[in-house]
């Protein structure tokens, strides 16, 4: 395992990284190899790779979608809060 000492300017950009770091970690335990043995190994193909970056990418919608909604939630609950204390009725 190789190390490398690093100084951040952005706290930001640190925790992005640390992020990685530890979802490489996570991926080693899960699966023994890292993803550039499991690219020497030929564990998977250019196939593989993009099957799995479309399934990503399919689930980061899914996400984004399902924040969106919440913060819609979170604002009608504020709305409705603000409403409420002003004796307002809707």
């Amino acid at each position: 395992m190789e190390s490398k000492k690093i100084e951040f300017r952005d706290p930001v950009v640190k925790r992005v990284v640390n992020k990685f770091v530890d979802r490489s970690n996570t991926g080693y335990e899960k699966y023994g190899r890292t993803l550039d043995s499991e690219r020497r190994g030929k564990h998977k193909d250019l196939f593989g790779y993009l099957n799995d970056i479309q399934e990503e990418l399919m689930d980061a919608i899914l996400y984004i979608q399902t924040a969106k909604e919440e913060l819609q939630d979170l604002h009608m609950e504020e709305v409705w809060a603000k409403h409420k204390a002003c004796g307002a009725e809707i």
